[in-house]
C-alpha cells in the first residue's frame, strides 16, 4: 500500500479496514480498492472509472498504488461509505432500482451520477423526473417483422395505468396498449446491441410479448425505466393496500433469472436436437428461434419440488434424438419430461443452478393459477 509515510499507510489500512467499507459504496462489489479523496467513499475498479468521468465531483485514487498524504487520510477517516451513504442516499424512492456490480454499465453509471452529480436523493419530497405519474417521449423500438430500429413515441400515465406506443409522433390513437401490472423491463445491451438497450416484456392473450428499444442517452433511458417502476409501484400501492412497501418493491421489474443457447427436442423426444434460445423469467421457461423475437416459440410453466418437478443432470437412457451438444439436462414435471443439451459443461451447471432455485421456491397462490392460464408445452 502506497502512503505519505508509515503512520499515514497504517491509518489508511485500519480506515479500508472498516466493515462499512467492505463492499463497494456504489454496486456492493466486496474489497473494493478504489476511493475517492473528494467524497470518502469506498469503490471497485469498475465505479472508479464512471468516477473518472465526472471529475468536477469525484477524485478517485487506488488505495494499493497511490500516494494518500495525512489530509486525504483524515478525510476518508472522517467520512467513508456510511456517512457519504447518510447524505447522498438519503432520500432514495422506495421504487427506484438500485444496480449491482452484476447490472449493466449504463445502469451503474446513472446510479452514481444520480447520487453525486444530480444529488437526487439529498432531499425529502424531491421532484424528479420519473417520479410524476406521466412520462412521454421518443424510443428507438426495433421492428417485429424487419428489425429496423425506427423512433417511436411512448406514453407513461399512472391515471390510466399503462404504457403506449404510437407508430406516428401525431397519431391520435396508440398502436399499443399495455396495462401497467404485466409489464417487465430489464436492459439488455448486448442482446440488443446497444449500451442503452431495454427489453420490455408483457403479456398478450396469455403469451409473452417482447418489445427492444434504446435512447441514445444513458439518463433518459434509465429515466424511463424508474418511471415504469414508479408507476407500478402506485399501481400496487392502491391494489395492495396493506401490503408493505418493499413487499411491494418485490413485485416491480425483474431480470431474467437465466438466458442463453440450449438445444431441445420434441415431446415425442426422437425428433432432431435443435438450437434456440431460452429465457427463464421466474416460473416461465420461454425459447425463441432468435433471441430478438417478438413471441416466444413455446413456453413451460416450471413448478415446485412439491409439486412434482425436478431437474436432472443428463438424458434419459435411450434418448434417440440426434443432438450435437453433449451436456444434457432434464426437467421433470407431472405431464411429461423437457430434454435440453447445452454446449458446455459451464452452461450445463449454470442452468441446472437456475432451475434448481425455482423448483426450490414454494409456489404461491398466484402462479397456481399462472399456471392453468399460461401453460404452452413444446411443439417438436
Amino acid at each position: 500500500m502506497a502512503g505519505g509515510n508509515e503512520k499515514s499507510a497504517k491509518a489508511l489500512k485500519e480506515v479500508w479496514r472498516r466493515a462499512e467499507n467492505s463492499l463497494c459504496a456504489d454496486c456492493g462489489k466486496p474489497d473494493p480498492d478504489w476511493a475517492s479523496s473528494t467524497l470518502g467513499v469506498f469503490i471497485c475498479l469498475s465505479c472508479s472509472g464512471i468516477h473518472r468521468n465526472i471529475p468536477s465531483i469525484s477524485k478517485v485514487k487506488s488505495l494499493k498504488m497511490d500516494h494518500w498524504d495525512d489530509a486525504q487520510v483524515k478525510f476518508l477517516a472522517h467520512h467513508g461509505n456510511a456517512v457519504t451513504k447518510a447524505t447522498y442516499e438519503a432520500h432514495i424512492p422506495i421504487y427506484y432500482y438500485q444496480p449491482t456490480y452484476n447490472d449493466c454499465q449504463v445502469l451503474r453509471e446513472q446510479w452514481i451520477r444520480a447520487k453525486y452529480e444530480r444529488k437526487e436523493f439529498t432531499e425529502p419530497g424531491k421532484q424528479l423526473p420519473y417520479s410524476d405519474g406521466v412520462k412521454e417521449g421518443i424510443l428507438w423500438k426495433r421492428g417485429r417483422d424487419n428489425g429496423q430500429f425506427l423512433p417511436r413515441k411512448f406514453l407513461l400515465s399512472e391515471r390510466e395505468g399503462c404504457l403506449k406506443y404510437f407508430t406516428k409522433q401525431d397519431a391520435k390513437e396508440p398502436k399499443v396498449i399495455i396495462k401497467i401490472d404485466v409489464i417487465n423491463a430489464t436492459f439488455q445491451p448486448v442482446k440488443i446491441g446497444n449500451p442503452n438497450g431495454l427489453q420490455i416484456t408483457y403479456l398478450k392473450d396469455n403469451k409473452t410479448r417482447n418489445i427492444f428499444v434504446y435512447h441514445e442517452n444513458g439518463k433518459e433511458v434509465v429515466d424511463w425505466f424508474n418511471a415504469i417502476r414508479s408507476v407500478q409501484f402506485h399501481y400496487l400501492k392502491v391494489a395492495f393496500p396493506i401490503a408493505s412497501d418493499n413487499e411491494l418493491k418485490s413485485r416491480l421489474t425483474r431480470n431474467f433469472l437465466k438466458e442463453g443457447y440450449m438445444e431441445k427436442t420434441g415431446p415425442k423426444q426422437k425428433e432432431a436436437f435443435k438450437r434456440r434460445w431460452f429465457t427463464l423469467d421466474h416460473r416461465r421457461l420461454m425459447y425463441f428461434k432468435d433471441p430478438l423475437d417478438a413471441f416466444a416459440k413455446g413456453e413451460v410453466f416450471v413448478g415446485s419440488r412439491e409439486n412434482g418437478y425436478s431437474v436432472q443432470k443428463g438424458l434419459p437412457l435411450g434418448t434417440q434424438g440426434n443432438f450435437s451438444w453433449h451436456y444434457g439436462l432434464t426437467i421433470v414435471t407431472p405431464d411429461r419430461e423437457y430434454l435440453f443439451t447445452c454446449e458446455t459443461e459451464a452452461d450445463q451447471l449454470d442452468w441446472i443452478t437456475a432451475f434448481t432455485s425455482v423448483i426450490n421456491q414454494p409456489m404461491i397462490p398466484q402462479e397456481y393459477a399462472s399456471k392453468c392460464l399460461d401453460v404452452v408445452s413444446f411443439p417438436s
